[in-house]
C-alpha cells in the first residue's frame, strides 16, 4: 500500500487525469463492493474507466509522471472482478477498470480478437454464434478476458492456454508488444503476467470450426453441472484455493471438517467446499480471516499446503 497516496496527490492526479479522459470515466472514493463478485470491500482513492486502448497508455503516460510506476502496488487493473478479495479499509491508490466498451470480438475466420475486457461468457456466445468449438468449458467462468489470461483460467479440462493464439500487451511505459502462446508462459494458474509488468489489451483465440447443436449442447450441459455442484446463488470469487499437486483443495478441505465452517458472514460452502461464499453481511476481514483457518486446519489434518486462488487487494502483509 502506498502511504505517500495523500488527499493532495489525489486531488492532482483527477485533474491530470481529466485531461485525457471524459469527467465521467473518473470516479472517486468508488466503493469496491460493486466490482468485485464477492461483494466486499472497502473504496479506492480514485476508480478509472478504461474503454480503449490508446486511453490505457494515456492513462499510464500520467501515472508514470507522478511516480506511480508500481503495477500491483501503485496502481491496480480490474476486469470482472471474479478473483479478487478487496480489503475493508480499500484500495490507497489508482483502480484502472477495465469497462464494458472494453469488450469487442472480432470473427476472423477460425479466430476471435478479443479485447481483454470481453467476458468469458460474451466470448463463448460469439463462438457459438458463428459455429466456432473449444471454448464451451469456459463460457460458465465468471470473469472477464484480459483476468482469465493472466491466470491461465480453466475449468472441465479446459484452460486459455489451449486456445490462445497470441496476446497483445502493454508495458507500464504504454508500448505495445505481442506474444505467441508459447512466450506467455502458461502454467497452472500462471502465465508470463506472473513474472511482468505487462497489461494484456487483445487476445487472439484459435478456435475450430464445429456443429452449432453440438456446441450448444456442451455449453449447456456444462451449465447444469455447475448449478448442480457449484453455490452459485451466493456472492463468491469462484474456486477459492489452488489445487495442490496430487490431491483436490475441496476434498481435503472436507476430509478437515469444515464444510459449512463459517466466519462471521464468511462460508466454506455446504455445496462445493473448494468454494468460500458470502452468505450475507460478510466482511473482507471475515472471508480473509476464514481462508486462513481453512489453510491451517488442512495443514494440520493432512500435511498439504493449500493456496489461495484469490488476488487479495489492498491488503497490509
Amino acid at each position: 500500500m502506498r502511504a505517500e497516496f495523500d488527499e493532495k496527490l489525489s486531488q492532482k492526479l483527477y485533474q491530470r487525469l481529466s485531461g485525457v479522459l471524459q469527467p465521467e470515466q473518473i470516479l472517486a472514493n468508488e466503493n469496491m463492493s460493486a466490482h468485485t463478485t464477492f461483494r466486499v470491500g472497502g473504496r479506492a482513492d480514485i476508480f478509472v474507466e478504461i474503454n480503449h486502448e490508446h486511453e490505457l497508455g494515456k492513462v499510464l503516460g500520467v501515472l508514470q509522471e507522478e511516480g506511480l510506476t508500481r503495477l500491483n502496488e501503485d496502481f491496480y487493473l480490474l476486469g470482472n472482478g471474479s478473483n479478487v478479495l478487496v480489503s475493508d479499509d480499500g484500495i490507497r491508490g489508482v483502480v484502472l477498470h477495465l469497462s464494458k466498451a472494453y469488450s469487442t470480438i472480432q470473427v476472423e475466420g477460425t479466430s476471435l480478437v478479443c479485447e481483454a475486457g470481453a467476458t468469458l461468457a460474451a466470448i463463448a456466445h460469439k463462438a457459438y454464434e458463428n459455429s466456432l468449438t473449444g471454448f464451451e468449458f469456459a463460457s460458465g467462468i465468471p470473469g472477464s478476458l484480459g483476468g482469465a489470461v493472466v491466470m491461465n483460467a480453466g475449468a472441465y479440462g479446459g484452460e486459455m492456454r489451449h486456445v490462445v493464439l497470441r496476446v497483445r500487451l502493454m508495458t507500464l511505459a504504454g508500448e505495445i508488444v505481442e506474444k505467441s502462446a508459447e512466450e506467455m508462459h502458461f502454467g497452472y494458474r500462471h502465465s508470463l503476467l506472473k513474472e511482468e509488468p505487462l497489461i494484456v489489451t487483445q487476445v487472439t483465440l484459435s478456435l475450430a470450426h464445429g456443429s452449432q447443436q453440438e456446441i450448444r449442447e456442451k455449453m449447456e450441459e456444462l451449465a447444469a453441472r455447475r448449478r448442480e455442484k457449484q453455490p452459485l446463488e451466493y456472492p463468491s470469487a469462484g474456486s477459492t484455493f489452488k489445487r495442490p499437486e496430487g490431491y483436490f483443495a475441496a476434498k481435503l478441505i472436507e476430509e478437515a471438517g469444515l464444510r459449512g465452517f463459517a466466519v462471521g458472514g464468511a462460508q466454506v460452502s455446504e455445496k462445493h467446499c473448494g468454494f468460500v461464499v458470502n452468505k450475507g453481511g460478510a466482511t473482507a476481514s471475515d472471508v480473509r480471516a476464514l481462508m486462513t483457518q481453512v489453510q491451517q486446519r488442512v495443514q494440520a489434518s493432512a500435511q498439504v499446503t493449500i493456496e489461495p486462488e484469490v488476488i487479495m487487494l489492498g491488503f497490509e502483509e
